[in-house]
């Protein structure tokens, strides 16, 4: 083949499994660096593209235990960047609770720390309880979040070309630092944001950190057309999963982008045991472990409706849109109408998965069905999640990955240094490039 797979982590300090974090070899904590730094870097040593970690910003009880206390996701990025070389380091933050400059920010100096592998996962916030915690008094209805994460992404995109390549010239002799030239001024006043500028970080290495988006609605798919550059999917079944990512391709070529312009990439949850029956064991084993009231919040939270009003062992109820999450809402309803599930049995897939794809089996039953989702065009690769950790994730990293290199689906070495060159993705050029002069950027 002419093109190879991604391959990427999502990582939860506590497994994605709501009872992972139980298992006797497990060790777990969102705030437990020295796990976290094992995982990233058994994933670099397998040439992963990237790591991702998720993120919320509401609080309390409710959360799945990976996200009720964790670290904040940009400074466990710069952390991470420290202990790393290689590997892509990519978090979610959200435009409806934060402000550009600041992200801008932010993300400007963990691509610089990084020398290039930053990753931004743009969210419009999908738990109204966030409003409290951010001086509001309502969580901004699906349509206006939307318009505010365009125009946030767009400010972003324009501070981090403030200043051209070369604008810190350093000159002892001259006694010339910057060149003034070089400086753009933002100077953006929309609906939502009055932003200034100029960003006072020079332009990341990447020129944008590469942009991540997981939104699933048909306002979310023309989001991710226009703007993003990889597309996280929750598809349970692999002709959705063809048709989703069809559907994104005609979104980004409607944009003015290319076909190929964004990366597909499918949630898998996989369970592998040396035999199919000892992978049904381990899952026996953590349901056997579950709290079935964190397993209903986890389905409620993807579902976007409290579930604990319905019967548990009738089939999953006709559920109206919530304007929550609505990727893993059509998804799950979609998987248990499949299967004929009831409500407790798609508690408990749920709650195995994150509401992610869930795969059973040997590491080469993984590799096969990895291959002809792959194959097939459903996904341009896949970001594994793990029931628990260490084990799991090192697991898939000694286990799945050679298998996939050795079918030539895989790389077996990274060929770049930089999160846009695994992904085989441009650099943006910066804007005064393409005119050959010096520009003022307007909002």
């Amino acid at each position: 083949m002419d093109r190879t797979m991604h391959l990427g982590m999502i990582l939860l300090g506590a497994g994605s499994h709501v009872a992972g974090w139980r298992m006797p070899d497990a060790q777990f904590g969102s705030q437990n660096l020295p796990l976290l730094q094992r995982v990233v870097q058994k994933a670099e040593a397998g040439k992963l593209d990237f790591v991702f970690f998720a993120d919320a910003v509401n609080t309390g009880l409710d959360a799945h235990p990976g996200m009720m206390l964790r670290f904040e996701p940009l400074t466990l990025l710069a952390a991470l960047a420290m202990s790393t070389s290689r590997i892509g380091l990519v978090a979610t933050v959200s435009t409806t609770y934060s402000e550009p400059y600041n992200i801008a920010r932010a993300f400007a100096s963990i691509d610089h720390l990084s020398q290039g592998r930053a990753g931004w996962n743009v969210v419009t916030g999908s738990s109204p309880d966030a409003a409290a915690n951010f001086s509001r008094d309502k969580h901004p209805p699906h349509e206006e979040r939307y318009a505010i994460a365009e125009e946030y992404v767009a400010i972003a995109k324009g501070l981090w070309d403030s200043w051209q390549e070369g604008a810190l010239v350093g000159d002892k002799e001259k006694g010339v630092f910057v060149d003034p030239a070089k400086m753009h001024v933002l100077d953006h006043v929309g609906p939502h944001f009055s932003v200034k500028g100029p960003l006072n970080i020079t332009r990341p290495p990447q020129g944008y950190p590469v942009i991540f988006q997981a939104g699933a609605s048909d306002r979310g798919l023309d989001f991710a057309g226009a703007t993003a550059e990889v597309v996280f999917a929750a598809q349970q079944i692999q002709e959705e999963a063809l048709a989703f990512a069809n559907k994104l391709r005609d979104k980004a070529e409607a944009a003015g982008r290319a076909r190929d312009a964004v990366k597909v990439v499918c949630g898998v949850s996989p369970v592998i045991g040396r035999t199919e029956e000892e992978a049904k064991e381990i899952v026996a084993e953590l349901a056997s472990m579950m709290d079935t009231q964190a397993a209903m919040r986890v389905l409620s939270d993807r579902l976007g409706h409290d579930m604990n009003a319905f019967p548990l062992d009738e089939p999953v109820p006709d559920l109206p849109p919530s304007g929550m999450m609505q990727g893993h809402a059509i998804q799950l309803t979609s998987i248990a109408r499949r299967k004929k599930m009831t409500l407790r049995q798609l508690r408990d897939y749920a709650a195995v998965s994150s509401g992610h794809r869930l795969l059973v089996g040997t590491a080469e039953q993984v590799a096969d069905d990895l291959e002809d989702w792959f194959r097939s065009g459903a996904a341009d690769g896949f970001a594994i999640m793990s029931t628990h950790l260490p084990g799991p994730a090192e697991r898939f990293v000694d286990e799945v990955v050679p298998r996939l290199v050795e079918r030539g689906l895989f790389r077996s070495d990274y060929t770049g240094s930089t999160l846009r060159e695994h992904l085989g993705l441009p650099r943006p050029a910066h804007p005064a490039a393409a005119t050959g002069r010096t520009m003022h950027i307007s909002g």
